[in-house]
C-alpha cells in the first residue's frame, strides 16, 4: 500500500506553489538527462519497525527521490528517461483512510510534480528491468529494488548506478533557487530555536528541559528535527545523545539542533553558551580562540577555495590561541604539521549541507572528496568530511571547535607524542572548558558567501545577554 504522507498539502491546493514546484523539478530532471543516458528508477522508501511491525520510526523520505519528487511521498517510485517523469504509487485504500484519514490520489499527485505519467505499483513489474538506481536506507524496500532488477547484467548495473551517483552529486552539490529558498525556511525556524533554549537556560534543571524548549519550536513550525539534537553540558562528546545530565552554574551548555522543512531541506546550527550567563575568563578564552577561527574560515569561503585550506586555517588559528594561552609549545605550523591542534580539534571544519544535514553522505566520501582524492590516515585530517574546491550555490557549515576529550588526552601513545608540546598543568586551568563548538550554515556565492545564519550572533556577549 502506497500512502501520501505529507502534513501538509499545500503543493497542490495553491497552483502557483504547483506550478513553480513542477517547474523545478523539470529543470532537475532535465539536467540529470544531460549527464546520464540511461533510465534511472528511484524509490522513497518505508517505514522500519521500531519493536513490531504497526509501531513504526518516524518515515522519512529518500533523499535522491525527494531531489527529483519534490514531495515526501511514502512506497512510491519515481522512473527517469530522457527529461520524463513518471510516477508509480497506489491509491490510498479504505482502510488505510479508516485510520489515518483520506490523501490525495495519484493522479493529484502526479499532476502537482509534473509527471508525464502516473501508474499503479504493479506496473514496475512490467518495466525493463535495467535501469540505474541508489539504494534506500530500509531493508524491506532494497530488497524490493533487487526483485524488479533480478533479471539484468549485475556488472552493468553496477556501472550504470555509479554513473547515476556521479550525476547526481554534479546536480546536487550546488543549489538551485527552489532549493535555497528551503533551506532559509529551515534555517530561520532553528535560529528561533537556539533563542528559545537560551531563553530557557535559566530556569532549566536538566538538559533535557532545554532541549524540549528547543524542538518546540521547530515542531511548532511544522518541521522536524534534521538529525538528533545534541544538546549537552558534556560537550566533549562530539555526538552526544543523552539529556539526563543536571545542569550547573559552571557549566558550559552545548547546542547543536538544525530543524528540517517538510521539504526534506536542512539546517545545521551550534551555539554554546554559559548556563549561568556569564563566560568564566577560562571560558572566555577558549570561546573567543574558537570564534577567531570561525570567522577567519568564513571571511575566506568563496568560489574556487578548497575546503581542506579552510579546515587548515582553523587548526593554524587553533593551534596558534593554544600557544598564546600557554597549552601548546612551538610555532603553529609546526603544531599543525604533527597534528597536535587534533588533541582538541579532532574533526574536520564542516560538511556539505542540503537535503541531508550531512549531504549526500548516503554515497560515502563521492560527494565530500572531488574525483582522485581520498581520505587522509593523520590524526588531524582523517575525519574531513569535505575535500574539494567550494563552487557557487554550495551550501556548507563551518564549525570549528575546542574539547578536552578524556580519550584523546590520556591515551598513552598519544601521551607520549605530545608530551612535550602539551603544558599540561597549564590545560588543567582550563577544566571548566569541557566542549567549545560555534556552527553557522554558509551559501557560497558568485563573489564570496552568506551567512544563512547571521541573524543568530556568534558574540560572547550577544550571548550573554540572550541568556542572561
Amino acid at each position: 500500500m502506497s500512502l501520501f504522507m505529507l502534513t501538509s498539502t499545500r503543493f497542490s491546493s495553491e497552483p502557483r506553489s504547483s506550478d513553480l514546484l513542477a517547474a523545478t523539478l523539470r529543470h532537475r530532471r532535465e539536467r540529470l538527462a544531460a549527464q546520464i543516458d540511461v533510465p534511472v528508477l528511484l524509490w522513497s522508501g518505508r517505514s522500519s519497525a521500531r519493536n513490531f511491525p504497526a509501531n513504526v520510526y518516524a518515515y522519512r523520505a529518500n533523499s535522491h527521490f525527494l531531489y527529483f519528487a519534490g514531495l515526501p511521498l511514502y512506497n512510491a517510485a519515481i522512473r527517469l528517461a530522457s527529461g520524463r517523469l513518471e510516477l508509480f504509487m497506489d491509491d490510498a485504500t479504505p482502510a488505510y483512510i479508516l485510520w489515518h484519514g483520506d490523501s490525495p490520489q495519484r493522479d493529484q499527485i502526479a499532476q502537482t510534480i509534473g509527471a508525464d505519467a502516473a501508474y499503479p505499483l504493479s506496473h514496475l513489474e512490467s518495466l525493463d528491468a535495467e535501469f540505474a538506481t541508489i539504494p534506500v536506507q530500509d531493508a524491506a524496500t532494497r530488497q524490493w529494488q533487487s526483485q524488479v532488477r533480478q533479471r539484468s547484467l549485475p556488472s552493468t548495473l553496477q556501472d550504470w548506478d555509479l554513473a547515476l551517483a556521479k550525476a547526481i552529486v554534479e546536480l546536487r552539490l550546488s543549489h538551485d533557487e527552489a532549493a535555497i529558498a528551503e533551506i532559509r525556511k529551515a534555517v530561520a525556524t532553528t535560529v528561533e530555536a537556539h533563542r528559545a533554549g537560551m531563553a530557557a537556560t535559566p530556569k532549566a534543571q536538566w538538559e533535557a528541559q532545554i532541549r524540549a524548549a528547543m524542538e518546540q519550536v521547530i515542531m511548532a513550525d511544522q518541521m522536524t528535527c534534521a538529525y538528533s539534537s545534541i544538546v549537552t553540558v558534556q560537550g566533549e562528546v562530539l555526538h552526544s545523545d543523552r539529556y539526563s545530565n543536571a545542569i550547573e552554574p559552571q557549566d558550559l551548555l552545548l547546542a547543536d539542533v538544525g530543524a528540517e522543512a517538510e521539504s526534506g531541506w536542512a539546517a545545521d546550527v551550534t551555539r554554546t553558551w554559559a548556563v549561568s550567563g556569564k563566560f568564566s575568563p577560562t571560558q572566555r578564552d577558549i570561546y573567543d580562540l574558537v570564534l577567531s577561527a570561525h570567522d577567519q574560515c568564513i571571511e575566506k569561503a568563496r568560489p574556487g577555495v578548497e575546503y581542506r585550506d579552510l579546515h587548515l586555517l582553523a587548526a593554524q588559528v587553533i593551534a596558534a590561541g593554544l600557544t598564546d594561552l600557554g597549552i601548546l609549545r612551538g610555532h603553529a605550523e609546526d603544531l599543525v604539521e604533527q597534528d597536535a591542534h587534533a588533541l582538541f580539534f579532532p574533526h574536520g571544519i564542516g560538511h556539505l549541507l542540503g537535503l541531508d544535514v550531512h549531504d549526500m553522505e548516503d554515497l560515502g566520501d563521492l560527494a565530500g572528496y572531488a574525483a582522485g582524492r581520498s581520505r587522509s590516515d593523520r590524526f588531524g585530517l582523517g575525519y574531513l568530511r569535505l575535500d574539494r574546491p567550494l563552487q557557487a550555490g554550495m551550501a556548507v557549515t563551518i564549525e570549528p571547535g575546542f574539547y578536552q576529550v578524556p580519550a584523546l588526552l590520556n591515551d598513552p601513545q598519544r601521551r607520549a607524542r605530545y608530551q612535550d608540546l602539551v603544558n599540561w598543568e597549564r590545560l588543567a586551568q582550563f577544566s571548566d572548558v569541557r566542549g567549545i563548538r560555534i556552527e553557522d550554515d554558509l551559501l557560497i556565492t558568485a563573489t564570496g558567501n552568506e551567512v544563512l545564519t547571521a541573524a543568530l550572533p556568534t558574540q560572547a556577549e550577544a550571548i550573554e545577554q540572550m541568556v542572561a
